[in-house]
């Protein structure tokens, strides 16, 4: 499985969306930590749950 996350980059858990915006902290396998704006710092393993990168329109101009 190829992880398509960078620290920095927002994602949500489409599972959880109620714990809000996240920001990715670490990667370290298939484990990555994402501190979320409701609910603090989640540990999560990418086999299990599929996260959700917020992708925001950059004008290509």
């Amino acid at each position: 499985m190829i992880i398509d996350f960078e620290p920095g980059d927002k994602v949500i858990n489409p599972l959880n969306k109620e714990w809000g915006i996240g920001q990715v902290q670490t990667i370290i396998k298939n484990k990555i930590t994402v501190n979320f704006e409701n609910v603090g710092k989640k540990v999560i393993n990418s086999k299990n749950i599929l996260l959700r990168k917020i992708n925001y329109g950059r004008s290509r101009n």
